[in-house]
This record gives structure tokens, sequence and C-alpha cells, in this order.
């Protein structure tokens, strides 16, 4: 079972490893590679913290802006007629085809129509 950590918007999991008799992690929905480790859940949550200050300091050292994750945009593949079928529906809706997959993606993962999402400018 992994375990999901938040800390200054970054997201880190969480693992059991038996044979090394350790906790360790990586921080999730960025490209590099950042891991950490920790012999208690709250020595590895305190690693987890210390991965992301450091990250963001490497970042800042280099002069390079850190990765967000999730930065809001992301490619689907789902094949032409479903494709097709989407489009067609945007239309009849007189919506554009990103405002009717926020709606799916927003219906689907709050089904109790409490929405979540908060639209950007």
């Amino acid at each position: 079972m992994t375990a999901i950590v938040k800390y200054r918007d970054y997201y880190g999991s969480i693992e059991a490893s038996p044979e090394d008799g350790c906790l360790y992690g990586r921080l999730l929905y960025i490209q590099p590679l950042v891991n950490f480790e920790g012999r208690t859940v709250p020595e590895t949550e305190a690693a987890f913290r210390a991965a992301v200050d450091d990250y963001l300091a490497d970042c800042e050292a280099r002069g390079v802006h850190p990765e967000q994750p999730c930065k809001g945009t992301f490619n689907v593949r789902v094949g032409h007629a479903l494709h097709l079928s989407a489009v067609q529906a945007a239309t009849r809706e007189e919506i554009s085809l990103n405002e009717l997959v926020r709606r799916a993606l927003e219906q689907y993962l709050h089904p109790s129509g409490q929405a979540r999402y908060v639209a950007e400018p």
C-alpha cells in the first residue's frame, strides 16, 4: 500500500521495503527523480519535507524554475470515434471540447455533484 503525503504543494509516496527494513518514497507528478527514505513514518515524512526543500533550493541555485505537480494540461488519446463523438457533443452543448472533458472528469471524480473545481482565468 502506498501512502501519499503533501508539503508545499508537492506530493510524495511512502512505501515499505521489508527487505531493507525501511520506508521510502519519491516526489510524485514531476519529471525529476527525487527520492527519500526513513525507518519510521515520522522520519520518512521529515525526509520527504527535506527532499522538497532540497529540490526547491537546488532549482533556485541552478537558476531553473522548479516543476509544479500537474500543471493543469495533459494529452489524452481516445481514438477517432470517441474523439468525434466528444467534439459533436461539445458542439451541441455550445462549449469547447476542453470544457466537455473537464465537466466529464468532474462528474466522474465527484459524482455527488459537489464541484471541487475552481475555474482558472
